[in-house]
C-alpha cells in the first residue's frame, strides 16, 4: 500500500484491510472482488491484484509461511528490489539496502547526484550509494530511519536542514542547493481521451460491468464505457433499450499517470432489471445496500452523486 502512496493516506485502508484479512491464508482464500472492494479509493489497483496473487503464492508454494530469502521474496508479484529489501531488513533484520522515493531524495541531496532518479543510470548510482551506506548491523533501524528522514526532514519542499543529522556532510545543504536534487522528471504533455459512461438506473439499482482482469481498472466494476455517444446509443439499440430519456451529466476529468480521461456521464432510467444482463460479469449495484465489489474512483464518485439525489 505504501508504494506510491503516503502513510497518512494508507493508515485507514491498512487497518480495514488487516481487520478483514488478518492472515496471509485469509487473504489468499478471499475472492478478488473482496480485496478490490477494500482497496477502492486507494488507486493503483494492480497493487491489490499483485498482493492477492502474492498471498496465494505464499499459501501454495511456501505452505503459508512467508519466504525468507531475497530471491523468493522478489519473485512474489508486485515485489521489486527495494520492497524485497525493506521486507527482509525491517521484518527479519537481514542486510539489504532499500531505495524508495524518500531514500532517493536523501541520497541525491547528500551526495549531489544529478538527474532524474527514474533514469536507469541515476538509479544505479543511488543503489550503489545505498549499498555503501547500509550498515552491517542494525540495518532495520537504519533503513527505517532513512525512510523517516526523507518523509519528515528531507522533504520535497522546505526541508528542515537545521534538524537533519546528516547536515554537516550533505553537499546540497552545504551549498544551499537542495532544490536541485533529485532532478525532476522531464516534462511531458499527457494525451487526452474521452470516455462516455452509461449510467443505467432502475430505482436504487445501477448497472455495472466488471472490467477484464488486466489493464486499466482491471477487475473493478465500472459503468459501460464508450469512445463516443454514437457508440453508446448503438449499444443501447442493440439491446432494445429505449434511449429517449438519455441525459448528459456534468463532465469531469480523471488523470492517470499516462493520460487524461475526460469522462462524460450519460444517465438513463430504465423500467426493467432484465435490461443488459447478458453482459457476463455484470450486476445491478444497489445504492442503499452496496455489494462488496471493487470500484474505480470515478465510478464511486458518480455513485455517490446518484445517492445524494437527482443526477441532473
Amino acid at each position: 500500500m505504501l508504494q506510491q502512496t503516503q502513510v497518512t493516506t494508507v493508515i485507514p485502508y491498512f487497518e480495514r484491510f488487516m481487520a478483514r484479512f488478518p492472515t496471509v491464508t485469509d487473504l489468499a482464500n478471499a475472492p478478488l472482488d473482496d480485496v478490490l472492494h477494500l482497496w477502492t479509493g486507494l488507486g493503483y489497483y494492480a497493487r491489490a491484484r499483485n498482493l492477492h496473487k502474492a498471498a496465494q503464492q505464499v499459501a501454495t508454494l511456501h505452505d503459508g509461511v512467508f519466504p525468507q530469502t531475497f530471491d523468493e521474496v522478489a519473485a512474489l508479484p508486485g515485489v521489486g528490489r527495494s520492497t524485497a529489501g525493506a521486507i527482509l531488513s525491517l521484518a527479519l533484520g537481514k542486510h539489504y539496502p532499500i531505495l524508495d522515493g524518500n531514500v532517493k531524495r536523501v541520497l541525491a541531496r547528500c551526495y549531489a547526484v544529478s538527474g532524474w532518479p527514474g533514469k536507469k543510470e541515476v538509479e544505479n548510482t543511488l543503489w550503489t550509494l545505498s549499498e555503501q551506506v547500509t550498515p552491517a548491523h542494525g540495518v532495520e533501524r537504519f533503513n527505517q530511519a532513512m525512510m523517516d528522514l526523507g518523509a519528515m526532514v528531507c522533504t520535497r519542499s522546505k526541508p528542515k536542514c537545521s534538524l537533519c543529522p546528516l547536515q554537516s556532510g550533505c553537499i546540497a545543504a552545504t551549498n544551499e542547493s537542495w532544490s536541485r536534487y533529485p532532478g525532476k522528471k522531464p516534462k511531458q504533455t499527457l494525451p487526452e481521451r474521452t470516455g462516455y459512461f452509461l449510467l443505467l438506473q432502475h430505482n436504487e439499482e445501477i448497472f455495472l460491468v466488471q472490467r477484464p482482469p488486466s489493464g486499466l481498472w482491471g477487475g473493478l466494476y465500472c459503468f459501460p464505457q464508450f469512445a463516443s455517444e454514437d457508440g453508446l446509443r448503438e449499444w443501447l439499440a442493440q439491446r432494445h433499450v429505449n434511449a429517449d430519456n438519455l441525459a448528459q451529466l456534468n463532465a469531469f476529468r480523471h488523470t492517470f499517470s499516462h493520460f487524461h480521461l475526460d469522462i462524460v456521464p450519460m444517465w438513463l432510467p430504465v423500467s426493467s432489471l432484465d435490461a443488459c444482463m447478458d453482459e457476463g460479469s455484470a450486476l445491478w449495484y444497489n445504492l442503499a445496500q452496496p455489494p462488496s465489489v471493487g470500484l474505480a474512483a470515478p465510478v464511486e464518485r458518480l455513485l455517490q452523486q446518484l445517492r445524494t439525489g437527482a443526477p441532473v
